[in-house]
């Protein structure tokens, strides 16, 4: 109980924006970016002169964000809007290569776009539940087409090793609530109607997509982990407001959460070595997520539940068409 009351309240963070050194020439994404967590984020790679793509759907929310993160600081960097629908699969790949036609190096990638409990019955464009829809098929089908660019990055001379880094936005909710081996296959299959509970299992997904992809990716020197950026005050509440009512002492400014990210993106503290890692609230490694959430992350033949793996090729199937 300890590790989650730690997380509930953090301890003071050790790795800020005065840790930082210019990230002149670094080219990242954030989706989700011109809000909360990842507005925040953004403006502390802008005043370190990174190149940032802010991937959202809303153009007009992007632009507002970019005036925000422009205001923020003087900088020799940029940012820049890239339009990102996560819950439409069959519009994912015209961003990547809009992205692909203004770069030729992505360093990190920050899953960060999310969708918490919305209405009873809401699908994705594709008619999947939009939670899982939106907080894994879109990320992961997002991933998977800029993974040779991120390989390719990873590869050049002049990148430090494990410096390239997927971060996948995962959330307390997943030791708290997820059953055990974390995620029950079937009901991604055919959804409970349970808002809450297709939520944990999305989140419990964002772990897997990460704890899988170091196992895959891990020889191209990718760091991929995973975070509880901790519970911040942001507009994930929008389709729960009486949960931000009733979780208010608990929860967090949105610039102490970015911390977490920020972390989990550029801390040298994880190494290759460090692959695959949940990150807690303002910038830890845990050393104590729950025994069975190792254990699915761990393929069969390593002694594991395969739970990991086997959600992962159920992203593959479900977006196969799309890649």
């Amino acid at each position: 109980m300890g590790s989650q009351w730690s997380q509930f309240f953090p301890p003071k963070p050790t790795f800020t924006e005065a840790d930082l050194a210019s990230l002149d020439g670094k080219v990242v994404i954030i989706t989700g970016g011109s809000s909360g967590i990842g507005l925040e984020l953004a403006k502390i790679l802008y005043r370190k002169n990174a190149r940032i793509y802010i991937a959202t759907r809303s153009e007009e929310k992007a632009r507002k964000a970019i005036q925000d993160i422009q205001a923020s600081g003087t900088t020799g960097g940029s940012v820049e809007f890239l339009p990102l629908k996560l819950d439409d699969l069959s519009s994912i790949k015209a961003s990547v290569e809009e992205f692909k036609a203004k770069e030729t190096k992505l360093h990190i990638l920050w899953n960060n776009a999310g969708v918490s409990q919305p209405p009873q019955g809401s699908v994705s464009s594709q008619g999947i539940e939009l939670q899982f829809a939106t907080n894994c098929l879109g990320p992961f089908a997002f991933t998977q087409l800029l993974l040779p660019l991120l390989e390719s990055t990873a590869a050049d001379e002049a990148t430090p090793r494990g410096s390239v880094r997927v971060v996948w936005t995962s959330s307390q909710v997943m030791e708290l609530s997820s059953p055990t081996d974390g995620i029950i296959i079937d009901e991604l299959r055919t959804p409970p109607k349970d808002r809450t509970r297709n939520y944990t299992n999305s989140k419990t997904g964002n772990y897997f997509l990460a704890t899988e992809l170091a196992r895959r990716a891990g020889s191209s020197s990718i760091v991929s982990v995973s975070t509880n950026p901790g519970a911040a005050s942001t507009n994930l509440f929008r389709h729960t407001p009486h949960l931000r009512y009733l979780a208010y002492p608990l929860l967090h400014k949105p610039q102490l959460a970015a911390l977490t990210e920020l972390y989990a993106g550029l801390s040298p503290d994880i190494t290759i070595e460090k692959n695959g890692s949940y990150i807690l609230p303002w910038g830890r490694i845990s050393n104590n997520l729950r025994e069975d959430l190792l254990n699915a992350a761990r393929t069969t033949e390593e002694g594991g539940s395969g739970k990991a793996q086997e959600f992962w090729e159920l992203c593959v199937e479900k977006t196969k068409d799309y890649l």
